[in-house]
């Protein structure tokens, strides 16, 4: 019970937040810049082992809850990660999130080493909902917030299998 519980709020997590980053893109128009993008990498393995974890009952279902802890740690060090680019504390170690520095040459030759699409810089914070709290930090603390929750979860559950042993 405990197991499909976890892995339902596991799923609706995970697709809440990659839901809000797509309304975000795709809807209001903000682009994501490549911080953003990796950063929605753990909150996919988030919704894929929440599944599992509702699926299939059990010792696969619990190990699928305890697999999603690394990965919302991941979520939350890439959001501090982001945040730290986002104050200017330090610079973003993807070189997409900087501007291409063209050296010499003619404006044809520097129009072809142009990227296809503009990139967003990484140290441009994103707000919702006129908090000023930008994206990147709210994500955080849902990921933190659910490692917590999850890992009370999984305390749960190991006490609930060693009393029926």
């Amino acid at each position: 019970m405990i197991t499909r519980l976890t892995g339902g709020s596991l799923f609706l997590a995970g697709m809440a937040a990659l839901g809000i980053a797509w309304w975000a893109e795709h809807v209001l128009g903000y682009a994501p810049c490549e911080l953003c993008l990796i950063e929605r990498t753990p909150w996919r393995i988030v919704g894929v082992l929440g599944v599992i974890a509702l699926l299939v009952p059990g010792m696969i279902g619990f190990w699928a809850t305890v697999l999603s802890l690394p990965a919302l740690a991941a979520a939350v060090m890439l959001a501090g990660l982001h945040n730290g680019v986002e104050r200017k504390w330090w610079q973003s170690p993807l070189p997409s999130c900087h501007a291409p520095v063209f050296h010499g040459g003619s404006f044809s030759e520097r129009m072809a080493h142009m990227p296809l699409r503009p990139a967003k810089p990484c140290d441009d914070p994103t707000y919702l909902f006129h908090l000023p709290v930008s994206m990147t930090v709210l994500g955080g603390i849902a990921a933190a917030v659910l490692f917590a929750l999850v890992s009370y979860s999984v305390v749960l559950q190991a006490r609930q299998w060693r009393q029926t042993r």
